[in-house]
């Protein structure tokens, strides 16, 4: 063999292992957020996904129940999760962290609200306390309405009522979704009918609906705070290691309670606003905010992430 054809094969050998180390790169860049149907988690995971474009990444929202949510992040089908309501989904996903196929990570919300709740005139009426709920059973007509099948939400309902907890044996759980459960909710308050349902904050649902949470909540229920939760970011077993920058972006990305108030409230002033395009307006109004989500986070060629998110900004708003 020449030297000539030698050299050859070795700038061939060369440019074929760059390219495919570059395809690899390219691969290892694509982020899966897992993202269930409700409106807080959808704003923050629709969020990063523009975050994470505007750095250079190709990222996707699928969205699933919770229970295949933690299946996807414990399979490595799925990179991360902004919704982990904590104490509610304990039942679920305190098992996937004890095997430690998913990691808890960073609190991205604390001073949450998760609980039973019912039109305020309800409570005036005397029904304050869970267990106040079976004394009006038949005002109720023995229902308690929760959102889709497999939530974390309805799990604890439908516990309560299996366990006759606070005397709830009769009732029956009335699941949906979280459009259908406020349709309903609003509904029934138009017309002062009585119903008890899953509520939670931030939500516009505080906005829509003269509303009071119950008090009561133990900790085999929606914890022994009357339901006040904070909300972590969860990440597969991993993730940190093989992606450090975004892992480091997934950390900073924090969503105050009022933040997240006044994203929902506007969408829900605004019709045709879309959740994410509040967001991002939102976003444009708080500079201080997303810089610093992207304080030390880079594009993936090395560039800084808050100049680069900035320009996306201007080009999308």
């Amino acid at each position: 063999m020449s030297i000539g054809l030698r050299r050859i094969l070795a700038v061939a050998f060369i440019v074929a292992t760059l390219f495919c180390s570059s395809l690899t790169a390219f691969a290892a860049d694509k982020i899966t957020i897992a993202s269930v149907s409700w409106t807080g988690v959808t704003i923050k995971s629709e969020v990063a996904v523009n975050v994470l474009e505007s750095l250079g990444y190709q990222a996707e929202n699928k969205v699933f129940s919770v229970p295949i949510v933690y299946s996807a992040l414990s399979t490595g089908d799925a990179d991360v999760f902004f919704g982990n309501w904590m104490p509610s989904m304990a039942n679920v996903a305190d098992k996937f962290f004890d095997k430690g196929t998913v990691v808890k990570y960073v609190a991205n919300m604390p001073g949450a609200k998760y609980t039973l709740a019912v039109p305020t005139y309800c409570a005036e009426a005397g029904l304050k306390d869970f267990s106040d709920i079976a004394k009006y059973g038949d005002k109720l007509d023995w229902k308690i309405y929760g959102i889709e099948p497999g939530n974390d939400g309805n799990l604890i309902i439908q516990d309560m009522i299996d366990k006759n907890l606070f005397g709830l044996g009769k009732f029956k759980l009335v699941a949906s979704s979280e459009v259908a459960m406020l349709s309903e909710a609003q509904a029934f308050a138009a017309n002062d009918k009585w119903i008890v349902f899953l509520g939670w904050a931030p939500h516009s649902m505080n906005e829509r609906i003269d509303m009071t949470y119950l008090t009561g909540s133990t900790a085999e229920t929606f914890g022994d705070n009357n339901g006040t939760a904070t909300v972590w970011t969860n990440i597969r077993k991993g993730f940190d290691k093989d992606n450090p920058n975004v892992a480091k972006l997934f950390r900073n990305m924090v969503f105050p309670v009022d933040m997240m108030n006044q994203i929902m409230t506007a969408v829900y002033r605004d019709k045709g606003l879309k959740p994410v395009q509040a967001a991002l307006a939102w976003l444009k109004d708080h500079p201080d905010m997303y810089g610093k989500w992207l304080d030390g986070v880079t594009t993936v060629d090395g560039k800084p992430g808050a100049a680069a998110f900035k320009a996306y900004l201007d080009s999308k708003v």
